[in-house]
């Protein structure tokens, strides 16, 4: 399962200056209702000071063993990217990308992105599973904003992708990455032409969770409110081995987040 839970920074969102316990608590719901039991969770926009408490849930929820492993993101001069506090003024430390485990042993590690010089750090957090020969890693891209990604070509998330694809790739054992990518997919017909092409490689070396047949494309996973109104785009993906696909879910029936929870079960 893949998430942007947007509890950091943005006020438009129903988790913002939540406290751990309702993150937890909203996080781990959808781990347990989804029509896809997850054994692996990637979060982004998560909070640092909430993943004891998310743990603590899941464990007590589900009855499994859970590792998180959390990576902070920092500002371009290396200071860390708080998440707000909570209502009642207290830390919740540094948004995120994090990663769950179920079960089994895990080995993490971070691989950094080249990231704009003017704006956040990107990372990717991966882990290695040897029990099951699987390293799965999640992330959240630059946004391609006009202050992120100003150069022709989206240079940073076409970077970004590759770097992200090289991490995860281990001899010998089955990959799944992905989180939010921020960017749209190739054949559909918003976002900009240069993000699409970037995640091109991943489409060519990999399944995604939800496209269609030959058309890279799927459904929606994010919404952003304008005066004209709703705007819907697809920024979340779940890569696989080619032909490992089994099922996946897009959970559109939150408002928790302006993002949508992407489940994908994958053939081992």
């Amino acid at each position: 399962m893949t998430w942007n839970v947007c509890a950091g920074t943005n006020p438009y969102c129903s988790l913002y200056r939540r406290s751990a316990q309702d993150l937890a608590w909203n996080i781990g719901r959808y781990a347990l209702t989804g029509p896809i039991k997850p054994d692996v969770i990637f979060l982004q926009e998560f909070c640092t000071g909430a993943a004891g408490a998310l743990e603590l849930w899941l464990e007590k929820q589900t009855g499994r063993m859970w590792t998180i492993q959390s990576w902070g993101l920092t500002s371009n001069d290396g200071t860390p990217y708080a998440c707000h506090p909570d209502y009642q003024g207290g830390s919740r430390g540094s948004q995120s990308v994090t990663v769950a485990v179920a079960d089994h042993a895990a080995t993490f590690q971070t691989y950094p992105l080249t990231s704009p010089p003017w704006y956040v750090k990107r990372s990717a957090l991966c882990a290695t599973i040897s029990a099951k020969r699987v390293k799965v890693c999640g992330t959240h891209l630059s946004a391609g904003l006009p202050n992120d990604d100003r150069q022709p070509g989206a240079p940073y998330r076409k970077q970004q992708i590759r770097e992200l694809m090289a991490a995860a790739a281990k001899p010998g054992y089955r990959t799944v990455f992905g989180g939010d990518l921020n960017v749209a997919p190739p054949d559909s017909d918003y976002g900009s032409a240069a993000g699409r092409r970037a995640i091109v490689p991943a489409y060519k070396a990999y399944d995604e969770c939800d496209q269609r047949g030959g058309r890279r494309t799927g459904r929606w996973t994010h919404t952003s409110t304008r005066e004209d109104g709703n705007v819907t785009k697809k920024l979340d993906y779940l890569f696989a081995p080619k032909g490992s696909v089994r099922q996946c879910h897009v959970e559109q029936r939150t408002s928790t987040s302006d993002h949508m929870p992407l489940y994908v079960k994958v053939a081992l």
